[in-house]
């Protein structure tokens, strides 16, 4: 492929991309493929000649569109979002472009030095104590990550190399297998499956602790748990705090738990992987409390800021406790300008040696939004969360199980969980909206996310239709078999009946 074919071909692609953007509502979020449909469609072995990119084009939408689950369509309301502008689209392919692999400064110094410059930016957007950033006297400062379940390994690695190191000088009577053996982490059991994963890949054992009814861990829930090992032998080096756990966005009690994990010289984690970007905003001031006591934090810009995956951003307020763990050197490795104050080499705050240019994308997107832009964003997806969660009130046939927390609904039809799991079913079926359901106290509820690149008031109107309808329709069916040979027309025209009623009194209710 030449300069002019690439040129066209890019163009083509854009166009590709905005044109799929533009109509996003016209598909079902969900494919309505079944496994292993794409291998009847493609062939066993890579073709011999050279296709053209008009060809190649043509069986996107032919074979790879048709098994798409439409994440960037307003109609996904399960997980979490995951963020996607056009602005950071564009950083991404310009950082394709370059192809740099930025393990050191010689490698490509804009690479490096643009990370510094986002991640304080971010730190200060975030208004993060001070020692998080470079620009501080102190060993802090922020790097990109690929995703949160990275950084959080990073820190567990970098809590159980500092614990062995502190323990085999303070104890030389333990050989260091045998400090090793007795190392234990602790997170929540409402904490991401990620952090159990990291903990399986650095050989730590972790506790997932108990909350209580608020799902909220607390200092003196890892106190307990800290002296119950203590006493066993063990040695206690890390907890991960929750700030917006992935069931019901709960917030951990960072304050007591950084009291507790200062006290006891144990490195404390906070995920914020989807609530960070709440940090921002002064009617979430409080969430900041606690965080001048943690040792390092990860939240994920494409969950909440319009940077698309990957793109999590961490924050260290001790920068060498990993580089000390982390450090490996070889002459090829080495340049003149190491170990400058401000120009980190960030190969050594990660688990790959090589890292691809995301900054460009970040510092494209920040630019193209400004603060103003970012905060609006962020309560743009609050106030919609707060429009379903009116839909939700209104209706008496549904709960909500916890308070909306920023932009998560959890919520259920009232009575058994069979009438939540035969909502959702019947929701994934029909693939119009996508949700996920979660339990809390033996209840099975429905997490409803705002989701999608450009979600408007009328697609969160359009999800509440569909699941009102679609309940409407269970509820009538149960009532069919129940009454057995009732006359099926009363049943019908009672069911139109219900839903006329009930779409007329969401519209009184919205007013």
């Amino acid at each position: 492929m030449d300069n002019a074919t690439f040129r066209d071909f890019g163009k083509a692609a854009i166009d590709f991309v905005a044109d799929y953007m533009e109509n996003i509502r016209d598909c079902d979020v969900l494919p309505s493929v079944k496994p292993g449909y794409l291998f009847d469609l493609l062939p066993p072995e890579l073709p011999e000649k050279a296709e053209n990119w008009q060809d190649i084009l043509k069986d996107i939408n032919r074979v790879i569109k048709p098994g798409i689950t439409h994440w960037q369509s307003p109609n996904m309301h399960a997980y979490y979002p995951t963020a996607c502008s056009f602005p950071s689209i564009v950083g991404d392919m310009i950082s394709s472009g370059f192809s740099v692999i930025g393990f050191s400064w010689i490698c490509s110094p804009a690479c490096t030095e643009l990370e510094v410059v986002v991640m304080d930016w971010l730190a200060k957007f975030l208004k993060l104590p001070q020692h998080f950033l470079h620009s501080s006297e102190g060993p802090g400062g922020g790097i990109i990550q690929g995703t949160a379940s990275e950084a959080v390994l990073v820190a567990m690695l970098s809590a159980r190399e500092q614990t062995v190191r502190r323990m085999k000088q303070t104890h030389p009577e333990l050989s260091e297998s045998d400090i090793r053996g007795k190392l234990v982490a602790y997170s929540s059991d409402q904490s991401n499956s990620c952090i159990e994963r990291d903990a399986l890949l650095a050989a730590v054992p972790i506790r997932l602790l108990s909350t209580g009814d608020d799902l909220v861990l607390t200092g003196d829930i890892l106190e307990q748990a800290i002296n119950e090992d203590i006493a066993k032998g063990f040695i206690p080096i890390i907890c991960i705090a929750t700030v917006g756990t992935t069931g019901t966005c709960a917030f951990d009690d960072l304050p007591s738990l950084g009291k507790v994990c200062n006290e006891r010289g144990i490195w404390l984690h906070v995920d914020a992987a989807y609530a960070g970007a709440a940090l921002a905003l002064e009617e979430y001031k409080e969430l900041r409390n606690g965080f001048e006591l943690v040792d390092s934090l990860n939240f994920n810009l494409h969950k909440f800021l319009l940077v698309h995956f990957d793109c999590s951003a961490m924050w260290l307020k001790d920068a060498n406790k990993v580089v000390d763990s982390f450090n490996v050197d070889r002459i090829y490795l080495k340049h003149k300008y190491e170990g400058q104050t401000q120009i980190p080499d960030f190969r050594h705050w990660q688990i790959p040696l090589g890292r691809r240019f995301r900054a460009l994308k970040v510092w494209i997107t920040l630019r193209t939004y400004g603060a103003e832009g970012l905060k609006a964003h962020i309560r743009k997806h609050i106030t919609l969360a707060q429009r379903f969660e009116k839909y939700v009130l209104a209706d008496p046939r549904f709960e909500l199980i916890t308070e909306r927390t920023l932009g998560l609904v959890c919520f259920r039809p009232k009575g058994s969980n069979k009438y939540t799991t035969d909502l959702l079913n019947s929701l994934v079926e029909r693939k119009k909206i996508y949700l996920i359901q979660a339990t809390y106290r033996d209840k099975n509820f429905l997490r409803f996310v705002v989701c999608g690149m450009d979600p408007k008031p009328e697609d969160i109107d359009y999800a509440w239709r569909e699941i009102r309808d679609q309940y409407s329709m269970l509820i009538n069916e149960e009532k069919l078999l129940t009454l057995g040979k009732t006359d099926m027309g009363a049943i019908v025209k009672q069911l139109s009946t219900d839903i006329k009623i009930s779409a007329n009194k969401d519209k009184e209710k919205v007013k």
